[in-house]
């Protein structure tokens, strides 16, 4: 048990260590749901030009084959 004690108290840098990860736990998942978020913003937005967008008509001598 004084080993798990010792692991926590960091060698008296506890008060700093600790912080520290959760701070950086906390950017990671602020990170991952923002672009998750623009992510899917982009998805819709680009759902939306292609909707708004007129069919392509094929190039001259790229149409169908008779």
């Amino acid at each position: 048990m004084d080993k798990i004690a010792d692991f926590l108290a960091m060698g008296g840098y506890a008060a700093f260590v600790w912080p520290s990860f959760a701070l950086t736990f906390l950017v990671v998942i602020v990170l991952g749901v923002t672009s998750r978020r623009a992510l899917k913003q982009a998805q819709a937005r680009l759902d939306l030009l292609e909707q708004s967008r007129p069919a392509r008509r094929p190039r001259a001598g790229q149409g169908r084959a008779a």
